[in-house]
């Protein structure tokens, strides 16, 4: 089994970002699905093992990749920021790039709205937001063979 602790849009809120680091240490894998990469900073260097970055609209510099496909445990994940799939005005976009890579999750961020959908079998996750003005969320996924789940917390 495996866990991941997925955040997105930090908009330079740190301080909601340190508050999780606990559950950093202990987790497999640390998604940050941008708009402000930089606010893992602080962590970057103890759990560089763990970071997976990409690129949101609001990143100046691009210190992850648009997009990122990982499989754990057998599962596929594509994750990307979700500006570049017209997050804010379909999901379609996203669940048919996942699809045509072969994956059975995606997670995404940019519209700052913690939800969870499928389309067409595909599993799509977002954490909502971190921002020092509205309410935070983050995304928890176990992964134990080839099962997922998720779970939106408010923090």
């Amino acid at each position: 089994m495996k866990t991941a602790i997925i955040i997105s849009d930090t908009h330079g809120n740190r301080t909601a970002v340190g508050k999780l680091q606990p559950l950093f240490k202990e987790c497999d894998y640390i998604f940050h699905l941008g708009d402000v990469l930089s606010d893992v900073g602080a962590f970057r260097a103890e759990f560089q093992d763990k970071l997976k970055l990409v690129n949101g609209n609001c990143d100046l510099f691009k210190t992850g990749s648009d997009e990122l496909v990982i499989e754990i445990e057998g599962v596929k994940i594509f994750a990307t920021h979700g500006h570049l799939y017209s997050a804010k005005t379909t999901l379609y976009r996203l669940a048919e790039r996942a699809d045509e890579l072969g994956c059975n999750i995606v997670l995404y961020g940019h519209t700052h709205i913690a939800r969870e959908d499928e389309i067409a079998g595909i599993k799509l996750i977002n954490p909502g937001n971190m921002t020092s003005y509205t309410p935070n969320s983050y995304a928890y996924l176990t992964v134990n063979g080839d099962k997922a789940v998720a779970k939106i917390v408010n923090v």
